[in-house]
């Protein structure tokens, strides 16, 4: 188990943890969230002994880390996947850190079974994609079958088959009663991985709880109800009803309602004895972005502000549009359709051509368009180009040849 008690951690005149205390229990996977600069590293640097703290202290099995006999064989990290030495293959790099541990050579091949970088064991690891450095990160926090493992972003890099690995892998050592500690930015990761979480901000604890407790405590669930199209006052009639009943009712831009305050079943009562019709009543829960968003929007220090472009984009002139801005005619008129995209090859879909009748012909016997037919209107007739440029290249023979 992990344990911290009003960890502080102070460089200069920057603090970056304050009085954080926190449990990380075996048998769970815990999740450790923050924004950007909010201390996880920090705190994660503490845990390992990396980095002292100004007060307070951390233990690992009631132990401050330098203090654990062997402790490789005890707690095994991934704070940085590049801090490996890329002039050594992955199994000599492995081999030794088995070697500073008492950890037997076989070992060292087990492990790289166990990520999938056996085949690629005698390669130097500067050779490495960044998924593959991670997956040998991860061996070494392996590499001494420890009790305690903590993971920095253990799956930046990866590619889905990879992340799913390591999602399995950290539900599997937990349930084999070891402790896991994880720091992502990936909530729907952490929503798939994570049972427990642990979120700071600005270096403080913001929250100690479960995932489920977490979102229910950070988010508004709510009901969408929609009634047909077609009969906007039985929309009015429901939103009446379910406001009298203590709901909160806000319509949304599609037409639909969003309900809170009542739960799926009081809505649907209400909505029979208020004799309207429902297309959809279904309910919404936020998902772990949307709460921890809520709860560290206060605790953002990096914010981006819109890009103003100013004086980068070329004036243009009074009345012209944006390219890209062009409008369509007829267009958000009713009965408008958008065009019909192109066939493969770059080739317009072929109109139907009307079929003309045959025109008549004359007696002697040349086709006349117009005979019988009533006169089609005038098409307009173009503006006259202007005269081209006398070309003043052209020799005397040439002018010769144009005067004659």
């Amino acid at each position: 188990m992990i344990e911290a008690v009003g960890l502080t951690k102070r460089y200069g005149a920057k603090t970056a943890v304050y009085n954080l205390s926190f449990q990380v229990r075996p048998g769970t996977v815990t999740g450790f969230l923050g924004p950007n600069g909010s201390g996880k590293s920090t705190t994660m640097r503490m845990i390992l002994g990396l980095d002292a703290p100004t007060t307070g202290q951390v233990t690992i099995g009631g132990y401050p880390y330098r203090k654990l006999p062997n402790a490789p064989r005890q707690v095994g990290a991934l704070l940085d996947a590049k801090a490996v030495h890329g002039g050594r293959h992955a199994r000599n790099h492995l081999l030794c850190l088995a070697q500073l541990s008492g950890i037997p050579a076989r070992r060292v091949d087990e492990v790289l079974g166990v990520v999938g970088l056996q085949d690629v064991a005698k390669k130097r690891s500067k050779g490495f994609s960044l998924g593959m450095g991670q997956r040998l990160g991860i061996a070494a926090a392996l590499l001494g079958d420890p009790q305690v493992l903590l993971f920095d972003e253990p799956v930046n890099g990866l590619d889905p088959e990879g992340i799913l690995w390591v999602r399995n892998l950290m539900k599997a050592l937990a349930a084999e009663g070891r402790t896991v500690f994880v720091s992502s930015h990936l909530m729907s990761e952490m929503a798939l991985t994570a049972e427990h979480l642990i979120v700071i901000g600005r270096g403080q604890l913001l929250a100690d709880m479960s995932v489920r407790d977490f979102i229910s405590a950070n988010s508004a669930d709510f009901a969408r109800v929609r009634t047909p199209d077609s009969e906007p006052q039985h929309r009015e009639k429901l939103t009446a009803a379910l406001t009298e009943a203590g709901g909160q009712v806000m319509p949304e831009q599609d037409g639909a309602l969003r309900v809170t305050g009542l739960p799926l079943p009081r809505i649907s009562d209400l909505a029979h004895g208020a004799d309207v019709r429902l297309w959809e009543l279904s309910p919404h829960q936020a998902s772990l972005e949307e709460a921890y968003m809520r709860m560290t929007q206060g605790a953002v220090d990096y914010r981006s502000t819109i890009d103003q472009r100013a004086g980068l984009q070329e004036q243009l002139p009074p009345g012209a549009v944006p390219q890209g801005q062009m409008p369509v005619a007829g267009q958000g008129q009713p009965g408008w359709y958008a065009p019909p995209p192109p066939q493969q090859g770059g080739q317009p879909f072929a109109m139907p051509q009307p079929q003309m009748p045959q025109p008549p012909q004359d007696p002697a016997g040349t086709p006349n368009p117009y005979a019988g037919a009533p006169q089609p209107p005038a098409a307009p007739v173009p503006a006259a180009a202007p005269a081209p440029a006398p070309d003043l290249t052209k020799g005397a023979t040439d002018n010769e040849d144009a005067a004659r």
